[in-house]
């Protein structure tokens, strides 16, 4: 079997090319959408058994919230499919046979390709725990998981969610729109502690218990217990104590999903293993998204990335390379953004957890106690490293340039009034902040004067 070399695995582009791509979500969407963009003659096809066409998967909270309904979480028409000539195929993958270059599906025809993506995208962790099959236990990824949700919560008068990150607190926040009790069983000692430092973590934890969530630290799951019916009755954590409740949500991690081209020829690690034009193992077969795990990663970089932002950039940088001419994948500086209920967080470059010299840190929470902002960077020449914000709204291009360009710590806090995303609504803390940071590290900053417009360069911005 051989190594991928990926210059030569991008076909060359010759007219009504068959493309297929199985998965809909934003790393096949945005990598079909950009083929079509540069190449008109190509036949694109988009297979997905989950739903026919394109949602906002980050979304699906807030349809079970009743804030959306599903047909607002589509960012295009129906008809813009047909218009674009893509082709939409509503059915699951069964099988593929990469050396006839054909795949079976569950309910129709076969279908066979010049070019195969894989946007297989990630399926909710699970960790053997005995009864994790009753009917009430569950994940939530799809649009059947939420389907199966509103079903599992129809008559629960008790919920347990396990797992302290992010799909956990999506999880929560949803059951509790419903008035249903909530125990948050998290197995550190805070809040995402994996991944947030202290400061962080114990004001999301405020936040979360001021919205009266019950929130368990130190606290395993060990069983779920069946209720005589096949149906969840209660949890028992390590510790021996037993939580009644009705609905259990499991909310520890996703990993990839990979089932299907298992026991194959194509080359799987934890995912499916690329290079960095995301070419796998086979020629003309490539991986995209939360599937995809880099044989060497991205400087600074996991080898999996599962993040909304980054399986658009994927399906944008595959697009270029199958169209133009083959570019590697260069994503920049690290980004993530996520909401705490109310409490909106960012975090650009990398914030670790815990560091030591000669890394430092400069920490600002506000005394609400619901807004914060950190800068850590290196202690002897005061390089940016990265920056948290919770309860702000920061602008992306400001924090990637500094990134970027090796901008120091100060230079940054003292600009850091032209960050704000939206300084006409939101009070921004400026000065605030670089008293703290004079007082902490005895300096004298000043914030940065701003260049003074005329009237006429507000009509030629």
């Amino acid at each position: 079997m051989r190594e991928p070399h990926a210059t030569g695995d991008f076909c060359i582009r010759t007219p009504g090319r068959r493309i297929v791509i199985i998965g809909n979500g934003i790393s096949g969407i945005t990598c079909a959408r950009h083929i079509r963009k540069r190449d008109s003659e190509a036949h694109i096809t988009i297979i997905s058994g989950e739903t026919e066409h394109f949602f906002s998967r980050t979304a699906l909270m807030y349809i079970f919230m009743g804030h959306m309904t599903y047909a607002h979480t589509k960012p295009y028409e129906d008809w813009f499919w047909e218009k674009n000539r893509l082709h939409l195929v509503h059915d699951w993958v069964t099988s593929i046979n990469f050396e006839q270059k054909e795949l079976q599906l569950q309910q129709q025809e076969p279908l066979t390709y010049d070019i195969l993506i894989l946007a297989l995208g990630s399926k909710p962790n699970k960790f053997d725990w005995p009864g994790q099959g009753l009917q009430g236990v569950q994940g939530l990824y799809s649009y059947q998981d939420l389907q199966m949700m509103n079903d599992n919560t129809a008559n629960c008068q008790h919920a347990v969610v396990v797992g302290g990150g992010l799909i956990g607190v999506e999880m929560t926040e949803m059951l509790l729109s419903r008035n249903i009790p909530v125990a948050f069983l998290v197995r550190e000692e805070g809040f995402w502690r994996s991944i947030l430092p202290k400061e962080e973590s114990d004001l999301v934890m405020r936040h979360l218990r001021e919205h009266h969530v019950d929130l368990r630290l130190n606290t395993e799951l060990k069983e779920i217990r069946d209720d005589g019916t096949g149906r969840v009755s209660a949890v028992v954590t390590t510790a021996g104590e037993e939580i009644s409740c009705q609905f259990v949500g499991l909310a520890v991690g996703v990993q990839p999903n990979i089932d299907l081209v298992r026991n194959t020829e194509l080359v799987v690690n934890r995912g499916i293993l690329v290079d960095q034009h995301f070419a796998t193992n086979i020629p003309n077969v490539f991986a995209i998204g939360d599937c995809a795990e880099y044989r060497v990663p991205v400087p600074q970089r996991q080898s999996i990335e599962q993040v909304w932002y980054t399986g658009r950039m994927h399906g944008e940088t595959l697009a270029h390379s199958l169209t133009h001419q083959p570019v590697k994948y260069n994503p920049g500086p690290w980004f993530n953004s996520a909401k705490f209920f109310d409490i909106e967080y960012q975090t650009y470059g990398m914030v670790p957890n815990r560091w030591k010299q000669p890394v430092d840190s400069f920490y600002w929470e506000h005394a609400d106690g619901i807004i914060a902002f950190r800068a850590v960077f290196n202690g002897e020449d005061k390089r940016l490293h990265g920056v948290n914000g919770l309860g702000l709204r920061l602008r992306h291009e400001f924090f990637d340039q500094a990134l970027r360009e090796n901008w120091t710590v100060e230079q940054v806090l003292v600009k850091l009034d032209q960050a704000n995303f939206d300084p006409e609504f939101s009070d921004r803390h400026h000065r605030e902040m670089l008293q703290a940071y004079n007082e902490q590290f005895g300096t004298n900053l000043e914030p940065e004067k701003k260049e003074k417009k005329g009237l006429l360069s507000y009509f030629w911005r």
